[in-house]
């Protein structure tokens, strides 16, 4: 659900709070300027590349000038969560119909839990982003009672949602999607962003079926390392677990565990306890059904090791030794990048602005703010 946008990250010690089943088990918990000029496509880490994965043209990010909350005609609620409502809309001042989706944050929330630090971190980073597998920001704007940001909509609903109904991906369906996350992460981390909060919740489907990542409450620009304890159990890297610093290598260890995910239809290191879980990543066990194929299992054991010296993905070729392991053989890097190939999932909706593929929220009473903000606390939103 649209609800996943609302997880804010809570300082150190932010958790997404459970794990994932394995089918019939309990469901894992959530998570909780002037004209924009976008940042290029990062080039490849290096010269090992078989495609520079690059667009074919430029692409223009969509930024709309100081728009006004009243401009907005709301439609469904699509999300709701401890800060505020996710709502589909339409921005009325444009010529050609702008479908968005507005992430309405209380500014009382925002600041009785000291989250303005995060919720500008989160504006700011998805300001600098431009890329097809992000959901990318439109804008921004504020009132009163609540900071709005303006997102694109992605009407193919959650991936999750497909996992959970299908049990589980074969290793076609996996290896699509698995690369379009892995071309996302190059682009971050070549902007030296780190994500963090990998996980099928907080992957959307366009309305062809094609990835679209979400939810930036716990994603951070950095230098070299970070040490605040934050995502879900299941997708923890050991490093994050024992506080030993933390950088571009954890989205890697993420990555192993849902490609494991979407192979298997649970996460490998599945526990009822969020403790047993972190003692089984430790353990660094990995059990894999029968199904899976030599090269799986080599790239995801590749991955999910903690020795960051031998972890593919950050070593001295960095993102070239994914894209070049035998289980992505048959993988076009360019296609990928230019959505060439025809997704194995196809969202079954009618038009852009379809929300049937999420849960309506609209019969919910409306948004709460436990106080009214007086001067000073409005004047710590001004540079939202």
């Amino acid at each position: 659900m649209f609800n996943k946008l609302f997880t804010q990250s809570q300082g150190a010690g932010a958790m997404s709070p459970a794990a994932t089943p394995p089918p019939g088990g309990k469901p894992r918990a959530e998570s909780a300027p002037a004209q924009y000029n976008h940042p290029q496509h990062p080039p490849a880490a290096s010269a090992l590349s078989r495609s520079a994965s690059a667009p074919v043209q430029p692409r223009h990010k969509v930024w709309l000038e100081r728009p006004k909350f009243p401009d907005f005609k709301l439609g469904p609620c699509l999300g709701t969560g401890s800060f505020g409502r996710v709502h589909l809309a339409h921005y009325q001042p444009q010529v050609q119909n702008l479908v968005c989706a507005t992430k309405s944050l209380s500014k009382a929330s925002i600041l009785k839990t000291k989250q303005v630090i995060h919720v500008k971190q989160e504006k700011g980073i998805l300001q600098k982003i431009d890329y097809p597998f992000i959901v990318n920001l439109f804008g921004c704007c504020q009132d009163d009672k609540c900071v709005h940001l303006v997102l694109e909509y992605v009407c193919g609903g959650e991936f999750f949602t497909y996992l959970r109904s299908t049990g589980r991906f074969d290793e076609q369906t996996t290896r699509f999607y698995a690369a379009q996350v892995l071309l996302s992460f190059e682009y971050l981390h070549g902007m030296d962003i780190i994500y963090r909060d990998l996980k099928p919740e907080n992957l959307l489907l366009d309305n062809k079926g094609n990835i679209k990542i979400a939810d930036f409450g716990f994603a951070k620009q950095i230098d070299r390392r970070t040490y605040t304890l934050c995502g879900t159990p299941d997708y923890l890297a050991p490093e994050i677990i024992l506080n030993k610093g933390h950088g571009k290598p954890v989205d890697w260890w993420a990555y192993g565990v849902l490609i494991f995910e979407m192979l298997a239809g649970y996460p490998p290191f599945y526990d009822d306890d969020a403790l047993g879980t972190y003692q089984k990543i430790l353990s660094g066990r990995l059990n894999f059904p029968g199904h899976f194929s030599r090269s799986a299992k080599d790239l995801i054991r590749r991955l999910l090791v903690a020795d960051l010296t031998k972890r593919i993905g950050c070593l001295k070729n960095g993102v070239e030794e994914i894209k070049t392991h035998a289980w992505f053989s048959s993988t076009n890097w360019d296609n990928v990048y230019n959505k060439k190939d025809a997704p194995p999932i196809r969202p079954k909706v009618s038009a852009d602005d379809d929300a049937t593929c999420f849960d309506d929220y609209s019969k919910l009473e409306p948004m709460k703010h436990e106080f009214v903000l007086t001067p000073d606390d409005q004047k710590v939103f001004e540079d939202l």
